[in-house]
């Protein structure tokens, strides 16, 4: 029998690593030797580096394409959708995924859900276990679930509020339990990899890419939360990347659309932005993500970091003595493409220090752009093997190579259970914080008018309003809304007991202080809900009363609904500063009020 390329690789190896990981089959092992007949020959010992087997057994090739993590389009591994073969085709240079990893044997793929679907348990584990069939050495299988903001997995899975509700609570117990849960979940669906947690500390509150990922302004909060997930998410079953690296949690440029600058001294990086990094990698943080942004004080060069050798290897590997994965952010990114081209940045980045590359814009051309490199010189073979070695041992670490397929029909039944589900509607409960309030709150029933900020949140808003005994009605005036749309809910309140404005983002001048101002000069009294950053707060003044939910995620709209009824007290309290409009401290990180 002719034996298949990912027999040959992974055969040897694996059951080397059973013998060296487990116990109970080293003791199989040593019964089976003690039965041999006498006069047979002893039983050579298994190699105790299975890892350095796997890549002695790797081609050039082969280890490249370790090196990249990329997504692929479709619902299924072999998918022959028309639009979907040709996205493949463009940006891969094959049909589908099967083919993909048969054909380049990369290190990973990441889920996007317009990319995949990911609606259905089933489905994806579907998808999963195709994938790690076509694939000579298991996949990582990722995606970004960090919850609130940043979903790619929706329902039916457990819908968690995200990093800053959890930094609200201030409940790392309950951080841990959440990643865990998460964990479990992406497991069950055959994912092995979530880019999570958000490590920055939202100290800019203009900061228009992290915001409500992070845990929170006070780097001690961030550090304790993000170690707290990173060990949820590991006992959950899947590798953790805390990121972004240095730092992310201090710009007013979003690294997807340019490049950042962090102007913070290295001793304010010291205090600011290094603590949580250093306690996730004591925590045993699996990756750390590289930032898209400049940081003079850490290289003068004003090299991305992720292109950065002082940064991604005098920095994190030598100073803070991480030795686990370093991966790029998606290198599709403005911030990363401003200077170097695409054939390029891949190199650089290897060279600077990282071992995976994330989504490169064209694959066929970063993946020659590095085998060319190696055939000059400008990267050797040794340092290609650094990085590969690191990207295997994690997935041996993380079993991915002895179990890399999962049960699909167990999927559904393992996500979005009930426990899971009332454990996030706990957190959401316990993060509600209410900011001010002139006794509007808590109103026990009457004819309740939700407008303001989404369609979806305005309409699930009023929904759980109406679970709780309100007469509720959501009114859309759009995330802008124009003098016809304010005049029109100006118009829907009149009568009302209680008008709730939801708000995200607002900014001075933002046409949602507007609605509000509007809806004031009205006889029903206005209760703000802010579903994004409690920075909302500084720019409506005059609001009966204020509340920050951080999240529009379902739990926590039902949260928001429980909290205005008065079925739960408020005891939320700030992960964060509000500044003034003046530019004075409004509400304090701490400040959070309650009904008794």
């Amino acid at each position: 029998m002719k034996l298949s390329r990912k027999t040959v690789l992974l055969s040897s190896v694996t059951a080397a690593f059973a013998v060296v990981g487990g116990g109970a089959v080293i003791a199989e092992a040593t019964a089976d030797r003690e039965d041999e007949p006498e006069g047979d020959e002893p039983v050579e010992e298994t190699t105790a580096d299975p890892v350095g087997e796997l890549l002695a057994s790797m081609s050039l090739e082969d280890k490249v394409g370790q090196l990249f993590m990329v997504y692929v389009h479709g619902e299924s591994a072999d998918t022959d959708d028309p639009d979907a073969v040709a996205s493949n085709r463009e940006r891969l240079g094959a049909d589908n995924g099967a083919a993909f990893v048969a054909a380049y044997r990369p290190g990973g793929v990441i889920y996007f859900d317009w990319a995949n679907g990911l609606t259905d348990p089933e489905q994806i584990a579907r998808l999963s276990n195709g994938l790690q069939d076509a694939s000579a050495v298991p996949l990582l299988i990722a995606t970004d679930q960090e919850y609130g903001s940043v979903v790619r997995i929706g329902e039916p899975a457990t819908q968690f509020p995200g990093a800053m509700p959890l930094g609200a609570t201030r409940d790392t117990g309950a951080a841990e339990e959440a990643a865990r849960i998460a964990g479990s979940e992406l497991r069950a669906m055959g994912l092995n990899h979530n880019f999570a947690p958000d490590a920055d500390v939202n100290v800019d509150p203009g900061n228009p890419v992290i915001g409500v990922r992070s845990f929170g302004s006070d780097p001690d909060l961030v550090a304790d939360f993000a170690a707290a997930q990173v060990r949820g998410y590991q006992a959950g079953g899947v590798a953790v990347s805390a990121k972004h690296f240095p730092g992310h949690g201090d710009t007013s440029t979003d690294s997807h659309v340019g490049l950042p600058v962090i102007t913070h001294t290295a001793e304010e990086w010291e205090a600011v932005d290094a603590p949580p990094f250093k306690a996730a990698i004591a925590a045993g943080t699996d990756m750390v993500m590289s930032a898209h942004l400049q940081f003079p004080a850490l290289d003068d060069s004003l090299k991305p970091a992720t292109l950065s050798p002082p940064i991604l290897t005098g920095l994190l590997r030598e100073r803070l003595g991480f030795t686990g994965v370093v991966v790029t952010d998606a290198l599709d990114m403005q911030g990363v493409r401003t200077e170097f081209g695409d054939d390029r940045v891949p190199v650089l980045a290897l060279l600077a220090g990282a071992d995976l590359l994330l989504m490169p814009p064209d694959f066929p051309l970063a993946h020659q752009a590095v085998l060319d490199a190696v055939g000059s010189g400008e990267l050797t073979e040794e340092r290609i093997d650094e990085s590969v070695r690191r990207i295997l041992t994690l997935k041996h670490s993380r079993g991915i190579v002895d179990t890399p397929e999962v049960d699909e029909g167990a999927a559904a039944g393992a996500v979005g259970t009930d426990a899971n589900r009332a454990a996030a509607q706990d957190i959401a409960d316990r993060s509600i914080t209410l900011l001010a309030n002139d006794g509007t709150l808590p109103l026990a029933s009457g004819s309740v008018l939700v407008t303001g900020w989404g369609e979806n949140t305005t309409r699930i808003l009023a929904s759980a309003l109406s679970a709780n005994g309100f007469q509720a009605e959501a009114h859309v005036t759009g995330d802008e809304p124009d003098a016809d749309a304010i005049a029109s809910a100006t118009a829907a309140a009149a009568g009302r007991d209680l008008v709730v404005v939801a708000t995200r983002n607002v900014r001075a001048g933002s046409p949602q202080a507007d609605l509000v101002a509007a809806l004031l000069e009205g006889a029903a009294p206005v209760v703000t809900a802010a579903v994004g950053t409690p920075y909302d707060a500084a720019h409506l003044p005059g609001a009966n009363a204020s509340l920050a939910a951080y999240s529009y995620a379902a739990p926590s709209l039902a949260a928001l609904a429980k909290v205005i009824a008065g079925a739960v007290e408020p005891t939320g309290t700030l992960p964060v500063d509000v500044p003034g409009a003046s530019g004075d401290v409004l509400y304090p990180f701490g400040h959070g009020l309650g009904y008794r």
